[in-house]
């Protein structure tokens, strides 16, 4: 875990651009119908992976964005009433933390993905985007939780002791 400012600010890159990625991948596959056709999601292309990695550019700017914010603070003060790390096992006080961040930043990017590629490059009215927000929610939640809990944060912490006990020897 990060033990500074410098090393908090690469943690929180490397795990925007997983969580960014990963939402990507799942997206784009589901606009293009990948996960209607027989065989479902088994049938991604490259293309898929290629166009996440592009999208994935910018977005991860607005995970970095919000997550700085407000839900990296939120996500912990929800943890926060929850587990006390000097108490509790530490372990489950940061799948607390994960759990609360994502309860905040699932919505936010809903909202920012909403606004950005419905309302202005899809063109869909503004009095929408109510509707068009849950239902992307409800779409990238469960996805969201997976995703975090089981490849971007394992994955950052791996990434992330890889690149800082290299640095210490």
């Amino acid at each position: 875990m990060p033990k500074n400012k410098f090393q908090g600010f690469v943690f929180g890159i490397i795990m925007s651009y997983a969580m960014a990625y990963g939402m990507e991948v799942y997206n784009i596959a589901i606009k293009a119908g990948v996960n209607l056709t027989i065989g479902g999601l088994s049938n991604m292309t490259n293309a898929v992976f290629l166009d996440a990695l592009k999208e994935a550019a910018y977005m991860g700017l607005f995970v970095i964005l919000f997550s700085n914010l407000w839900g990296n603070r939120i996500g912990n003060a929800i943890a926060s009433k929850h587990c006390n790390p000097e108490q509790d096992n530490p372990y489950i006080c940061q799948l607390l933390r994960q759990a609360g961040t994502i309860a905040v930043m699932c919505p936010t990017m809903s909202l920012a993905a909403s606004i950005l590629f419905n309302i202005i490059l899809a063109g869909a009215p503004l009095s929408q985007l109510p509707a068009i927000w849950i239902g992307t929610i409800i779409k990238n939640f469960p996805m969201t939780f997976f995703w975090n809990m089981f490849a971007a944060a394992p994955f950052t912490h791996w990434l992330f002791g890889i690149i800082f006990i290299r640095n210490r020897e």
